[in-house]
């Protein structure tokens, strides 16, 4: 272990400048001394919880609420409902695809956080803005599908990360947390879009929600501001320096990185290529899941109860899910609990089919939220994960070639889903949607931290380090 001070500038930084950095026998580099209301100005980084997680309830009306307005808008623009499923696939395409390429910018500073955030939400006001006004399908996709999904996925990206940044010894919890806001938030427009949406007041209702998500996306870009590189919270002591404090237990189940690998070193590790993998088979499973839950109900005679069962409640499920296992995460270790989401990802898959063959409609339902329980909880845990494996100073980037796995699984999971259950049915396509999820599992199974094979690589040293600043 090695051990400097360190009076750099540094511009992320705000207030005291009195800080050291300490390098343990990996190389890894910890920057601690700074509170982290002596980087935000007197704020505590519990505010780098709350803010993210507002402004992704605000942005998830695009997503999980969409559905609820597709009869409107079809009515209203005379479009089919083939022009409206592409729409929103369009949209998902482009919220996950922008990840990637702002990170890379955010990196090199070129777009930090706080104008990531203001474009964001300039471009989400502007999406909504085409789905009210655009008569023709194909500025219509433009409009809200391109332009309002890099506008989401600029906020959305850039929440996760933030959080992660903030917290990177309980960052499960806090991750989860945030990250659920991107499901539940939109339960109050389900239902404005199911009892206040009509061909009288469409126009009316879409701007106003384009200003709502532009003023509430802004208003906490405000008070973003990344953390230091390699800063640590200075009443937590750093994995093998020993001492007890706070988050110490979920830092035994999921120490830190080895050391900060750049994207490059990441995807050598071959870790980040087996990520990305799972992610596409998990999230296409997902996506399948939400695409023909409600027709294979249909064909087996369960219209009334899924019509009750709401994509109001199947949001909540979801989005309390995602804060459930990041809680858990940080107790069971990331990798248990995410094998353990998609065992009950790929469970209700089955589940599914028997309920539908005994015509049982409680046990439908009951799969059917465990469905989007799993349907959604692997988000954060990858989330979670991908800091816990590659260090923060280049997440932004890394988490965002993870996440592009999403752009492949919207295809896998809605238009070769709809191939397979032309081709087998309903059965068999859950059977094989059930299947794919075991081949993730084994594959969640095979992730291991980079530069931490051995137990006593992640050994508390016996020596306390010192809290003096300079």
């Amino acid at each position: 272990m090695t051990d400097r001070n360190d009076l750099e500038q540094d511009d992320a930084a705000v207030g005291s400048r009195n800080y050291r950095e300490i390098t343990d026998s990996r190389g890894r580099v910890y920057r601690v001394g700074e509170t982290d209301r002596d980087v935000l100005g007197g704020h505590s980084r519990k505010l780098m919880v709350y803010l993210p997680w507002i402004a992704m309830m605000a942005i998830s009306v695009s997503e999980y609420a969409y559905g609820s307005a597709e009869d409107t808008l079809a009515h209203a623009h005379h479009w089919t409902r083939s022009d409206t499923f592409w729409i929103l696939s369009v949209w998902v395409f482009f919220q996950a695809g922008i990840a990637f390429p702002a990170g890379w910018l955010r990196e090199r500073g070129i777009l930090t956080a706080r104008p990531a955030m203001y474009l964001g939400a300039a471009l989400c006001l502007l999406g909504f803005a085409a789905l009210s006004h655009l008569d023709d399908v194909l500025p219509a996709i433009c409009g809200f599908g391109v332009v309002g999904g890099i506008g989401s996925g600029l906020v959305y990206a850039t929440c996760i990360n933030m959080v992660g940044k903030w917290f990177p010894e309980r960052r499960g919890a806090k991750t989860g947390f945030v990250n659920g806001g991107f499901a539940y938030g939109a339960l109050p427009f389900i239902f404005v879009f199911t009892y206040a949406f009509d061909i009288g007041d469409f126009h009316e209702v879409l701007d106003l929600i384009g200003v709502y998500v532009l003023l509430v996306v802004a208003g906490c870009a405000w008070f973003f501001k990344d953390p230091p590189k390699n800063w640590w919270p200075a009443d937590v002591n750093p994995p093998n320096f020993g001492g007890n404090t706070k988050g110490a237990a979920s830092l035994a189940k999921n120490p830190p990185a080895a050391k900060q690998y750049t994207p490059a070193e990441a995807v050598r590790s071959g870790m980040l290529p087996l990520m990305w993998v799972t992610v596409v088979l998990t999230a296409g499973v997902s996506v399948f899941g939400i695409s023909f839950q409600v027709d294979f109900a249909k064909e087996v005679g369960f219209g009334p109860l899924v019509a009750a069962s709401s994509m109001g409640v199947m949001s909540v499920v979801n989005g309390v899910g995602r804060a459930v296992v990041g809680w858990l995460s940080d107790l069971w270790g990331r990798k248990p609990t995410l094998v353990f989401v998609i065992v009950v990802l790929g469970l209700a898959q089955f589940g599914v089919i028997w309920a539908g063959e005994i015509h049982s409609e409680w046990l439908f339902l009951a799969f059917a939220f465990l469905s989007g329980f799993g349907g959604g909880a692997f988000y954060p845990l990858f989330a979670a994960l991908t800091p816990d494996y590659f260090g923060e100073n280049y997440n932004a980037t890394n988490y965002g070639l993870v996440y592009s796995g999403k752009l492949v699984s919207g295809l896998f999971g809605g238009g070769l889903g709809s191939m397979v259950v032309t081709a087998w049915g309903y059965n068999g396509a859950y059977a094989l949607a059930g299947g794919v999820s075991v081949v993730a599992a084994v594959f969640a199974l095979l992730l291991h931290q980079p530069g931490r094979t051995r137990l006593r690589d992640v050994t508390p040293h016996p020596h306390p380090i010192s809290r003096e600043t300079t």
